[in-house]
């Protein structure tokens, strides 16, 4: 939710609707789960290698790896991180 938002006040997104709304209406919509920003997460941030140096896509790096989770992704430098599970969303 985060980058989402950072991305909208940076003008690179924007929604149709006002921005609380859309993710109050998607997270009813879709069955997804927020993944907590822990201590884990945290720590696992030194361990993670990233092309670029971009602190949003770190936390969501690492927080995939803590969880064991697939990150989808358009993004062609986190689809280039061999130590991730990533899908990319193109």
């Amino acid at each position: 939710m985060w980058e989402i938002f950072t991305l909208e006040s940076k003008g690179r997104i924007s929604f149709s609707e006002d921005s609380k709304e859309w993710v109050a209406r998607s997270m009813r919509e879709f069955p997804l789960h927020e993944a907590p920003l822990t201590a884990e997460v945290i720590f696992a941030t030194k361990e993670i290698q990233l092309p670029h140096r971009d602190p949003a896509d770190l936390f969501l790096a690492a927080t995939a790896k803590v969880f064991g989770l697939t990150l989808v992704t358009a993004d062609t430098r986190l689809l280039s991180v061999k130590s991730l599970s990533t899908l990319a969303n193109c």
